[in-house]
């Protein structure tokens, strides 16, 4: 029997900032397409989730510029380089993962309360697009979380964000 060596490498800098690019700017326009059937339509869900993907572009920028300090070399006050960039990074979109469920949590209940009426094929034609977003996203750092909590976390946001979105 053959010993085989099977090599992991992280991705090079160039490919993830180019996820981080793709990432945001596809969540980003479904932002703006989020808003707006929401604004169109009235549906304060639609406007309530068009403000929780913002909060996921402002994580994934949160992430891309983590991930970018990390690879600063050292320097005289910094000895160590910036890696816990990446680290602090992953901490502050936790950080805004847990205000966003908060904010949701909240949305929720008020809707318990008092139900509104519900544009049902657009919050699905929307949702469905939201979906594909959410899943393009996450498999865009799939590679990359191996190596990277910082990636990983960006991964497992967005991943969660499609479950959640499916269930829906």
């Amino acid at each position: 029997m053959t010993a085989h060596a099977h090599h992991h490498h992280p991705p090079s800098p160039e490919s993830t900032s180019r996820a981080f690019v793709i990432g945001i700017s596809l969540n980003l326009i479904y932002v703006l397409v989020e808003a707006w059937y929401g604004w169109k339509t009235g549906s304060l869900a639609l406007l309530a989730d068009a403000g929780h993907n913002f909060s996921d572009v402002i994580g994934l920028v949160l992430a891309w510029a983590g991930a970018a300090a990390a690879r600063l070399r050292p320097d005289e006050r910094h000895t160590y380089g910036w890696k816990r960039a990446s680290i602090l990074a992953a901490f502050f979109n936790a950080l805004l993962l847990l205000m966003a469920m908060g904010a949701l949590t909240w949305e929720a209940l008020q809707r318990l309360t008092v139900p509104a009426p519900v544009p049902g094929m657009t919050l699905i034609w929307v949702a469905g697009v939201g979906i594909v977003v959410n899943t393009a996203t996450a498999l865009l750092f799939l590679r990359g979380r191996e190596h990277d909590l910082n990636i990983q976390g960006a991964f497992l946001h967005m991943a969660a964000d499609a479950l959640v979105s499916l269930g829906v």
